[in-house]
């Protein structure tokens, strides 16, 4: 018997008062340097780590509350879809999967819609939650994403999408599959009626979503050390049998190799966004320039840090 943590400790905090646990997520781990940053100026950076300049995963609503006007928005509701089409079951049933991942996200499927305004300028925004199910793609995901595309050409708005995905959903087959020429239907539609598509790829942007619509904006963002392309390293290198260059597949790589147009920082995203929609509509240009690169990450202000 330890007196000490059965007696001792007890008595004392019974003379002090309860004392409160600690949350588990105060101090939050750098995953490239090993920093500890305190999760309240993490939080107010938008989830961008000041030193190394690090983008962490942020949930979908995190990021509709930092992309929209004093983080207001409407929230378009996803159409219904049969849940299991095709009764599949692997270690779980696929509908307790669901289950699982609605009551970890708050969110129906892996995609959350918006409509809002940045700088006073109304847009549709499409965001890919990759905690659901790895942000794949299927049958309710793609008609939440061609939903938003007909919301966008009856209200004539531009579309801005944020994508994150690990590809196709494989518990949906080939019915997951059909998506992709679906929602890339719906891109066409928005650009033959002249509203701007623009897509900005997270980290991760993998398989079957990057082979369709989260390459077909007319400018593609891409957040800085965002993991991009279709196959994994791993299995490219298998395949070929060679080494692949440093730094393959990441943001900064595309860029240099042509297939992104802009590697832009979260803390610039929304600024950045609004000067290429007012190019892209023939709007009074913006004051600042425009810089394709990587902008540094900013210093996170005391005084406006959210009250704990």
């Amino acid at each position: 018997m330890n007196w000490i943590t059965n007696y001792v400790r007890p008595k004392i905090n019974s003379m002090l008062g309860r004392r409160t646990d600690m949350p588990e997520n105060l101090w939050i781990k750098d995953p490239e340097t090993g920093e500890m940053i305190f999760h309240k100026d993490l939080e107010s950076n938008q989830f961008v780590i000041p030193a190394s300049g690090h983008h962490m995963k942020i949930s979908a609503k995190e990021r509709l509350k930092y992309f929209f006007d004093d983080g207001k928005y409407e929230v378009l509701e996803n159409p219904k879809v049969v849940l299991d089409p095709l009764k599949f079951r692997d270690e779980k049933r696929y509908t307790d999967r669901l289950k699982e991942a609605k009551a970890k996200t708050s969110l129906e499927d892996a995609i959350l819609n918006g409509a809002g305004t940045i700088d006073g300028l109304p847009v549709i925004v499409t965001v890919q939650d990759f905690a659901f199910m790895g942000g794949s793609l299927g049958m309710a995901a793609g008609e939440a994403i061609v939903h938003a595309f007909e919301v966008a050409l009856q209200r004539k708005r531009p579309l801005i999408l944020f994508a994150a995905s690990g590809g196709a959903r494989m518990q949906e087959g080939i019915l997951s599959l059909m998506q992709l020429p679906r929602t890339t239907i719906g891109v066409d539609r928005l650009k033959e009626a002249g509203l701007p598509y623009i897509v900005v790829l997270t980290n991760p942007t993998t398989g079957g979503v990057t082979a369709s619509y989260a390459m077909l904006g007319d400018v593609q963002i891409a957040e800085p050390g965002a993991l991009i392309g279709f196959a994994g390293p791993r299995v490219i290198e298998q395949t070929i049998r060679e080494k692949l260059p440093d730094g393959f597949q990441r943001a900064e790589y595309l860029m240099e190799h042509g297939m992104v147009d802009m590697v832009v920082s979260r803390l610039e995203m929304r600024r950045t966004i609004s000067q290429l929609l007012k190019m892209l509509l023939k709007m009074p240009e913006a004051e600042k320039p425009l810089e394709a690169e990587i902008l540094p990450p900013a210093v996170v202000n005391a005084e406006a840090r959210p009250q704990a």
